[in-house]
């Protein structure tokens, strides 16, 4: 009997154990199931970030090459008009050299008496330039009846541009 009884127990203890071992494996499950869903969870919530993030990226896209064909329009505008001004620039430079080249004959075609008391009038710098672009016969002919000093300053002046600033 009392086998009977350790029989029972035993019975009984194993009956539990298999209990526990089912419950502790419904609540694995359970727990599997339930992290399985969490991560699932998760993983859509990464990807809909993502399909954000992306769509954003998109906009930003479109309005970064929005951005760019406007600066793009803009530097062709831009390099028209900076064109333009060059041009303009060339243009007004030929008239000036045109303008100076005619003041230069102006002198040249002058009585040397006259073009020196003109001449010696000027800037001393202005003087050199217009004298440099004549002839030396007429430059010589104008020195000549220039004053003496006068004379002398201008061709320091005149062989210091010179030194500084070759002509051909």
């Amino acid at each position: 009997m009392e086998n009977n009884i350790i029989n029972k127990y035993k019975r009984f203890i194993l009956y539990l154990l298999h209990t526990i071992c089912g419950l502790l494996f419904i609540f694995s499950l359970n727990s599997t199931v339930y992290a399985q869903d969490d991560l699932l969870k998760l993983i859509e919530k990464k990807q809909s970030e993502l399909k954000d993030k992306e769509i954003f990226i998109k906009q930003e896209e479109k309005r970064l090459e929005a951005i760019k064909k406007d600066v793009d329009e803009k530097i062709e505008k831009y390099s028209k008009i900076l064109s333009q001004i060059e041009n303009l620039l060339k243009k007004i430079e030929q008239i000036k050299d045109q303008n100076f080249e005619h003041i230069v004959k102006t002198y040249e075609t002058m009585p040397p008496d006259e073009a020196a008391q003109r001449l010696s009038l000027l800037d001393e710098e202005l003087l050199v330039k217009i004298l440099l672009k004549m002839k030396p016969k007429k430059i010589a002919a104008i020195m000549a009846v220039m004053d003496v000093e006068k004379a002398a300053s201008i061709t320091q002046s005149m062989t210091a541009i010179e030194k500084n600033f070759p002509i051909r």
